[in-house]
């Protein structure tokens, strides 16, 4: 079905999020283009999300309405947000409700139990980690299959996530489909990559400083290299700080091989993120399971592929999904650090394979479509309402 043979809906849809701009990250991404999206294809869309300051907020084709919540998943923000919901179930109770990520769902599996507060759509989508969480305890595990139980409609980005979901809550097998992760709407039309003036080859990688990016596992790797093959590249690292000390052990281990440049972004602007990419000639991101979180997907290779980057990463979780090895870039079994030196070994050497990774990649990232998702989880919670 096209987006534009869709008649338009006839209840309002609420999105509700705690990771919703300014909040970067995959899950932030997803729900802002689906949100974006949805209000396309005529959905009277209206997204709640945590607070932020006035003055950076954008001009959405949607209504915003931010809530007197920080946007965690403790327990005051999980009672805060049903204060919200209690507040306003006469609003969402002919509505469709859609929860994109777990802070939101949280708070339903209290509300579930009260009749009053379901809506009369409910549409959830899982991304990994939160599936093994809630799995994990008894009492979160059965909060969460009655959810599944009272939703319209579930939806994961990959097949891998979906494996994992049917594995802990197999009674969503009757109501489970794919939204796979699609580029970035401002990274819709990339230039064409040109050739680049400077003399060193630029190893990058975008993501939050923690260690399961494996940011620690790249730049070791990149240290195990040749000197004369570490004197030809330099490692940029895009991120802003998390909690802990991970930076602080980057910058250590940087500082152990200094004829390696290593440099600090930190967080910068999306306006300002497409030149970084411009700038580089090897995307990589070597993601890992760390208990349980997982990488159910990674938006960010998508955005990195558009810009015409080959792309290292590990072969874990929904990352073979996002990159395709030997198309548009190599995978690597997780801990065999010489085989992931080798990977940007032979990528650094060989320019035509760059190139070849590069141009496919491209292709590969538009492969997918924001509207279609959206039509996906609502077309069908209409249908069935």
């Amino acid at each position: 079905m096209s987006a534009s043979s869709l008649a338009k809906p006839s209840s309002p849809l609420f999105l509700i999020t705690h990771e919703f701009y300014p909040v970067s990250g995959g899950i932030a991404t997803f729900t802002e283009e689906i949100a974006k999206a949805s209000a396309k294809l005529g959905y009277d869309v209206e997204v709640w999300a945590q607070s932020a300051p006035p003055s950076i907020e954008k001009k959405w084709p949607f209504r915003v309405r931010r809530l007197p919540l920080k946007g965690t998943q403790d327990l005051i923000c999980q009672l805060r947000l049903a204060r919200q919901l209690v507040g306003s179930r006469r609003q969402l109770r002919n509505a469709t409700v859609y929860l994109p990520e777990p802070g939101p769902m949280l708070t339903m599996m209290l509300l579930q139990f009260f009749k009053a507060f379901r809506p009369k759509r409910l549409v959830l989508t899982f991304h990994g980690t939160e599936i093994l969480d809630f799995a994990r305890s008894p009492l979160r595990r059965w909060l969460a299959g009655r959810l599944i139980g009272h939703a319209t409609r579930v939806s994961t980005l990959t097949t891998y996530t979906q494996e994992l979901l049917l594995e802990h809550f197999p009674h969503a097998s009757d109501k489970i489909f794919l939204t796979p992760g699609a580029l970035r709407s401002d990274f819709a039309v990339v230039p064409e990559k040109t050739a680049r003036s400077g003399d060193k080859i630029v190893i990058l990688t975008v993501g939050r400083l923690h260690p399961r990016k494996g940011q620690l596992i790249t730049l070791r790797a990149l240290q195990m290299l040749p000197p004369e093959v570490r004197a030809r590249i330099e490692y940029w690292i895009v991120g802003g700080r998390n909690k802990g000390n991970y930076e602080e052990q980057l910058r250590e281990q940087a500082a152990l091989g200094p004829d390696l440049a290593v440099r600090f972004f930190g967080n910068i602007p999306d306006e300002e993120l497409a030149d970084v990419y411009h700038r580089s000639d090897i995307f990589a991101l070597t993601s890992i399971h760390q208990g349980n979180s997982v990488e159910g997907f990674g938006l960010v290779y998508l955005e990195a592929a558009a810009h015409a980057l080959p792309i290292v990463a590990h072969r874990v979780g929904g990352v073979s999904e996002a990159v395709r090895d030997g198309v548009t870039g190599l995978l690597v079994t997780p801990d065999r650090p010489a085989e992931l030196a080798a990977a940007f070994e032979k990528l650094i050497h060989d320019v035509p394979l760059r190139r070849r990774l590069g141009v496919a990649g491209r292709i590969w990232a538009s492969r997918n479509c924001w509207e279609e998702n959206a039509s996906t989880l609502f077309a069908s919670a209409e249908d069935a309402g």
